[in-house]
């Protein structure tokens, strides 16, 4: 991989099976076998759903990527694969540097675990020592606006804001060379969402890499060098901000 390149996705394809037997009961199970009888051949059981359908683009290192289109155009499953929560059924993604992701709300939290422990051990997973998750920690505890006490209870107790707090703050802070996002900025408080652009315009100022999905187009303008929008599963457009944002827009005008 060429050494500018921070993120390089080739021909990504994601296929998922929508399965349509209903075995929860009995009584599925009878219908499903004399749905086969009377047909008189064997149902699979399931229809392929293509969520990303030969996608290929590279984001550079240093630039600020974001993710457009409409509920299922396959934004979020783009991301998952860049984050190796999937893993695409053809195709690659290669990320060069530590990465970071803020993708559903607690996702790589451990419910029974306390928020200290989470975030020792979510620096453990990122290669990092104890002893650098501890330089790191108070502030960790400060961005997320959390106290001792809080941070002593197991996040199954957090709220959705302390939550999402927590993991931005984790994210941002653990050394990371890209940050995946999805919706992260969408919840949260005015007051929090301004302290997470000015955090994500430090990362920016430091050379780091982000790519983020969101439907707030205002968030796409103040964080966004660059924009891919996705449409049912293809990359119908990618190009500069202004270009892309001022196209999409129109469409939705005409919808």
């Amino acid at each position: 991989m060429n050494q500018e390149i921070a993120i390089e996705a080739r021909d990504l394809v994601k296929d998922f099976r929508v399965y349509h037997r209903s075995y929860g009961t009995l009584k599925g199970r009878v219908a499903s076998f004399a749905k086969e009888v009377l047909l008189r051949r064997p149902s699979s059981g399931y229809s392929i759903k293509r969520a990303l359908d030969h996608v290929s683009f590279s984001v550079s290192v240093g630039e600020s990527v974001a993710l457009i289109g409409h509920n299922g155009s396959g934004k979020s499953t783009l991301l998952s694969i860049l984050s190796r929560v999937y893993l695409p059924t053809t195709g690659s993604a290669s990320l060069r540097g530590a990465v970071s992701s803020l993708l559903e709300l607690g996702a790589g939290f451990h419910s029974e675990l306390t928020a200290e422990e989470n975030v020792f051990f979510s620096g453990a997973i990122r290669g990092l020592t104890d002893t650098e998750v501890k330089e790191r920690y108070p502030a960790i505890v400060d961005f997320a606006e959390l106290d001792g006490a809080q941070m002593d209870l197991p996040v199954r107790m957090f709220s959705s804001g302390m939550l999402l707090r927590l993991a931005f703050s984790v994210s941002v802070h653990l050394d990371s060379q890209i940050l995946l996002i999805d919706e992260g900025l969408a919840v949260g408080d005015e007051a929090f969402q301004e302290k997470c652009f000015e955090k994500i315009g430090q990362f920016k100022s430091e050379g780091k890499t982000l790519v983020m999905v969101s439907h707030e187009l205002d968030h796409v303008e103040r964080v966004a060098d660059r924009v891919l929008w996705l449409d049912h599963g293809k990359l119908k457009r990618d190009g500069d901000l202004e270009s892309v944002l001022a196209e999409y827009r129109e469409s939705m005008r005409r919808a």
